[in-house]
């Protein structure tokens, strides 16, 4: 199967959350950790939440524009759409504002961090997890290249630089060993175990989205992500619906959607309930292909999903 790197033009570095898990192991070569130790000490956690400034969270780019040209598969200019708002009740929708309302504003989140030292984004999903602290995104969304993402937090309803829910700091961040060892797309999930804020677990605060794998394929999705590249810039949640149809360059799904880079690793989702804002996760936003820029593509949750949650959601 060929293996997709994260690209400017055909990955989405989008707003995501990244995992986090607890207890990190040590790496080798031939068995890199999947875990990475973030902000553990409350001096640690204080000094990421004063990095993360209202202005440094609008100058952050998504992730997919700072790889370098080495990194990146160009096939020519993905062409421009247009911002529009679409009623929560059309389906399909190809992308629009979310003005929906519901569990889905407070759980669906922008991710702030840094990557070969500068800052970037991505988007993250809050879910039902044991330790009532863990966030679902792409993998590429918290490690690339060889190293792990510092300074990485979540913040829940993000509205151009407003953090109406507070930034959470990570504590751990997780992804899957195949994308840890060779960044396969088919396996590009991550996820984080983020510290508390106030005192207070994040699904207290905000709700969690459920999540499944091992699901029937070719059903209605919804994909959520706070998309930062032109014609979107990061102050808004954006979603995109429709009937999911299997990939061709990789073992994932596919969704007609014109959302942009820093979408990657917001969440899609089945059995969404457009009146209450809340569904069940069952794959991240991940890559789009330069050629089919109205295509959105995202893993499958299958068995290495399933246990990249659960040794997060126990930590």
């Amino acid at each position: 199967m060929k293996r997709f790197r994260p690209l400017r033009s055909a990955l989405l570095a989008t707003t995501c959350a990244v995992g986090l898990v607890a207890g990190a192991t040590t790496a080798t070569a031939a068995n890199p950790s999947t875990t990475h130790e973030a902000a553990t000490t409350k001096s640690q956690q204080a000094e990421v939440t004063s990095f993360w400034t209202p202005e440094r969270m609008r100058s952050a780019v998504p992730i997919g524009q700072l790889l370098t040209p080495k990194q990146r598969i160009d096939t020519g200019a993905i062409p421009a759409g247009k911002p529009k708002t679409v009623a929560p009740t059309a389906f399909p929708s190809g992308g629009g504002a979310w003005t929906g309302g519901g569990k889905i504003v407070s759980t669906e989140g922008r991710v702030f961090f840094t990557y070969t030292g500068r800052t970037a984004s991505c988007s993250g999903t809050a879910v039902t997890s044991g330790n009532k602290s863990t966030v679902i995104t792409a993998g590429h969304c918290v490690k690339l290249e060889g190293a792990f993402h510092t300074n990485w937090v979540f913040v829940p309803a993000y509205n151009n630089g407003a953090t109406p829910y507070g930034t959470w700091t990570a504590k751990k961040t997780y992804a899957t060993p195949q994308w840890v060892a060779s960044e396969d797309i088919n396996y590009d999930v991550g996820a984080a175990v983020v510290n508390p804020l106030n005192g207070a677990n994040l699904t207290d605060v905000v709700g969690g989205q459920g999540i499944a794998f091992n699901q029937a394929r070719g059903q209605n999705m919804y994909a959520f992500g706070y998309p930062a590249a032109a014609p979107y810039d990061g102050t808004k949640l954006v979603y995109c619906s429709g009937k999911v149809f299997n990939a061709f360059i990789s073992d994932g799904i596919g969704m007609t959607c014109d959302m942009t880079g820093g979408a990657s690793g917001g969440g899609w989702f089945l059995s969404f309930s457009e009146s209450t804002g809340a569904g069940i996760v069952n794959s991240v936003n991940s890559y789009k292909i330069n050629i089919i820029p109205t295509w959105m593509f995202g893993p499958y949750f299958g068995a290495d999903a399933q246990n990249l949650y659960a040794t997060a959601q126990a930590g």
